[in-house]
């Protein structure tokens, strides 16, 4: 099932975003690989530092902007609804990054949409077991974008 993505941009700066379609082929590829998965609408937000690091500090108490954040909708008990849920993407974080680790800013943008994406289906990477299973999914789904290891050092 294809991806219902709600692309939101809350930034002046608009260049070099991804794409309403760049986000529906990386978010399509996961989606692939959990063919059963019927939550399939999203938001995606591109937000400034500041909205970042808000959210980052009162959702995660880091007060700090940062790369991604993915928020899961958590569905009532007794409703059904296709929301999978959020991602917040800081646009300046992203391009610093990229440009710290030498990166192709689409390559790194690919890389973030897929994983938030894989948060919201409850991947994640707090002990090692789950980061390995998790970063292993990434580098598969990268590769099919002819986008190498990230985790490469």
């Amino acid at each position: 099932m294809s991806p219902d993505i709600d692309r939101q941009v809350a930034i002046d700066t608009a260049t070099a975003l991804p794409t309403q379609a760049d986000l529906e082929a990386w978010v399509g590829a996961v989606f692939a690989r959990h063919p059963d998965e019927a939550r399939t609408e999203m938001t995606v937000r591109f937000v400034s530092p500041e909205e970042s690091q808000t959210l980052n500090r009162d959702y995660r108490g880091k007060d700090k902007p940062t790369n991604v954040l993915s928020f899961p909708f958590e569905t009532p008990p007794g409703v059904s609804l296709p929301l999978l849920g959020d991602l917040a993407i800081c646009h300046e974080v992203v391009v610093t990054e990229a440009t710290a680790q030498d990166k192709h800013l689409a390559h790194h943008y690919t890389h973030m949409v897929i994983h938030g994406t894989l948060h919201l289906l409850g991947y994640d990477h707090i002990d090692e077991r789950e980061a390995e299973e998790m970063e292993a999914l990434e580098r598969e789904l990268l590769a099919g974008f002819m986008i190498g290891d990230p985790y490469a050092e």
